[in-house]
């Protein structure tokens, strides 16, 4: 498969704003839903049958992370296609966690971090950051990806200069507050 990061003829490599304006559109139904989801929808379920998924979301955001820095440093030696091999791995591993959070979550509801368990005044001010942070990262990530593969390589790098490290915090705050949470419960 190969992807043209070369401009259609006539088209205006300024002229994004349609394109921009459903990314916006999406990520904000995307962020309510999950806002829904999280805090208003019942659990389905109480079952331990899908335990296994909060680890399963820690190592999605580990490897989303880890394919982020492989592709940064392909794109810091210029190495164009591995970095958007790089880039595209961590995108698939995004989106698997974005799939895996959302059953967990419809299955199990909201995870709270014990009351009067040790760190919960470091792990909350993390949590929050990570979730307001996921929440800008999502349309960033989504118009930075769209500024690459329309050819708008200098837009691509001016949005991916404030989206990777963005996407690199949501993802590895992902794996810190799912070790807190863990060590927390026991």
């Amino acid at each position: 498969m190969t992807i043209s990061v070369a401009p259609k003829s006539g088209m205006n490599p300024a002229g994004a704003g349609p394109a921009i304006a459903a990314i916006l559109a999406i990520s904000a139904a995307a962020s309510a839903f999950l806002f829904w989801l999280i805090y208003v929808h019942p659990a389905a379920a109480s079952s331990t049958q899908f335990a296994f998924l909060p680890a399963l979301n820690a190592v999605l955001n580990g490897l989303s992370a880890t394919a982020l820095l492989v592709g940064y440093n392909f794109i810091r030696a210029r190495r164009i296609r591995p970095h958007r091999a790089a880039m595209i791995t961590a995108f698939a591993f995004s989106t698997l966690f974005l799939v895996s959070y959302i059953a967990h979550h419809a299955l199990h509801g909201d995870v709270r971090y014990p009351l009067h368990a040790a760190f919960r005044s470091v792990y909350l001010p993390l949590l929050a950051s990570h979730i307001i942070l996921a929440v800008v990262a999502l349309p960033l990530v989504l118009v930075t990806f769209f500024f690459s593969l329309s050819g708008r390589i200098p837009q691509h790098r001016k949005v991916a200069r404030w989206t990777f490290p963005l996407w690199l915090y949501v993802s590895i705050t992902g794996v810190i507050t799912y070790v807190m949470l863990r060590l927390a419960q026991g």
